[in-house]
This record gives C-alpha cells, structure tokens and sequence, in this order.
C-alpha cells in the first residue's frame, strides 16, 4: 500500500526512538473527486457492541469497554480514546466500536476509554486528564484478569482523542509526584494521532472551527506545559500522525506544524502519514485507505508483523 520509506518508519517503529520519522502517502481507495465519507455513512452500520466495562470511577462517563479476542491469549493490546472536540455531548466512546471490532476480530485486544468532556461536571483542566490516566491505570490493574499483553500497548485516538494519545505517550516523561501523572508506567509501543488536534494553544486561536475555541481553552486551563504535547516533555514513544488529505478538521497542515514545532526542540521521533482522497471519518472506518494503513501501523508497532 505505501511507496515512501516504509522500512525506516518501521525500524523506529521497534525501538529506535531518536531517529528521524519519515513523511509518508498512501494511495488513495477512492479517486479525489468522489465524496467523503459523513458520520451517517458510518452510523447506519450495525453498531458492534462489547459486554465488557471496567469501572476506574464513580461518575457515569469514568469506566473503558474491553474488546477482548476468542482464544485464551495473551492478546496484545490498544488503548483507545475517542474525539468530539473533547465534547461529551458530541461524542462518546462507542464512536470507536467499529474499529474496536474491527481489531478485535484480528485477535488485538481494545481497552476503549470514556472520559468526562469539557461540557461536564470536573471535565477539562485537570479533571479529563485525570480521567484518562486512571483509564491507563485501570488497564495495568487488569490486565491479568483478562490475560492482556501489555508490553508494549499502543495509545490511538481520533481528532480531540488524538491530542489525548499524543498526551499520554509525553505524560509517561513525567515525574511520579509531578501533576497529571498516574501510578502506572504505560509502556507505549508507539501513540498514533487519527487526524488529531495536538496544539491547544493553535486550537484557542482558531475562529470559525467546528470545535471552537472554548473546548481548547478549557482543557489547557492556562498549563500549556501540561497539557499540550509539543510544550511538554517530549515522548520517548514514536508519535505517528495519521491525516486524510481531505479532512476538513484536522487537515495534514495541522500535523505538519505539530511535527515542526517539535523539530525545533529536537524530538524528531514524529512520523507523518497522509492518506490521499480521504477524510475525518474515514479515520475510524473499517474498509478504507486510512484504516486499513493505521491497522499495519498497530500491527508493526506491537510486533505482529
């Protein structure tokens, strides 16, 4: 499927953390003049469920969803966190079932999260992040119960859950003891951004997007250097930003200024790939380019191929 420097993306992929990240086009599924995909495209499919939830709080929205495999294990595992602008009421996570399944069915284990939005009691600064690390932590408590194998994990997320993965993978550089961090070290394989919104600073400038600035704003809470990646220690993990060429709320031009912002501090483990003919919810759809790539890019990070 791709033509551009697979094998070095994949020698970082294993392990070479300091090397340069190549930028990378896959062919396109669909010729650029045919229409992208809209959310009712994808939601008039059968909506794949799991039976599994773990609670890692008390509130309604504190809990992740286990898409465990057939046979006994262990099952290499994803945690996953969806988008919606960091929105509950724009979206939860069974915005990611289909794919949830979709991996499920090629025997990866999904620990999907749910997180409170900023449109929630305690969502935003600092109480989404809280969220999200007791998630992570509530994984590495359970992981024998379901006979996950956890090392590595791969962190993904869609467009605000992009930021949220992307912000995991830098928060495990942190101190135990410094703010926003959980008791578990999460060993990320890599962190994969799926036509994510990284930069909440550039997000709080944005006039006119279909997210707005208030969403960006409430989840900085004025702690750029906690919470938005490129101001933050940077990861150890590969990062791989994952675009559609036609993606009307995460263009490639936001990756692109992601990765240069942090060129210029040096981290260069940051690999860019962009799907042509594509857009926003084709990110999180079984049968298309975008997917099919971000499923050899899981695949090659924990060791399955």
């Amino acid at each position: 499927m791709t033509y551009l420097i697979r094998t070095a993306l994949a020698a970082c992929l294993i392990g070479l953390t300091a090397c340069a990240m190549p930028e990378e086009i896959t062919n396109a599924a669909v010729p650029p003049s045919a229409e992208i995909m809209s959310w009712n495209d994808l939601f008039s499919r059968e909506q794949p469920q799991t039976d599994i939830r773990i609670a890692y709080g008390e509130g309604d929205l504190q809990f992740s969803e286990l898409w465990l495999p057939e046979g006994e294990g262990p099952h290499p595992t994803v945690l996953m966190i969806h988008g919606g602008c960091w929105q509950t009421d724009i979206a939860e996570r069974d915005i990611m079932n289909w794919i949830a399944e979709d991996l499920r069915q090629r025997g990866i284990a999904v620990w999907n999260i749910e997180y409170r939005g900023v449109d929630r009691e305690g969502g935003g600064y600092p109480g989404t992040y809280e969220d999200v690390l007791a998630a992570g932590d509530s994984l590495m408590a359970n992981w024998d119960r379901y006979n996950l194998n956890v090392e590595p994990i791969v962190a993904i997320g869609h467009s605000a859950g992009g930021h949220l993965a992307l912000w995991l993978a830098a928060r495990q550089s942190a101190f135990t003891g410094q703010p926003l961090t959980g008791r578990h070290r999460l060993p990320i394989a890599a962190a994969i951004s799926q036509g994510g919104l990284p930069d909440l600073e550039a997000g709080t400038r944005r006039e006119g997007h279909a997210c707005g600035t208030d969403a960006p704003r409430l989840m900085m809470g004025n702690h750029p250097e906690l919470t938005s990646p490129q101001r933050m220690p940077a990861a150890m993990a590969p990062q791989i930003l994952v675009n559609a060429e036609r993606d009307r709320i995460a263009p490639p031009e936001y990756a692109e200024a992601y990765r240069n912002a942090n060129l210029a501090r040096d981290a260069t483990n940051i690999g860019l790939v962009t799907v042509p003919g594509e857009g926003h919810v084709e990110l999180v759809t079984p049968g298309t380019a975008s997917w099919e790539r971000q499923v050899e890019l899981i695949e090659e990070a924990l060791g399955l191929s």
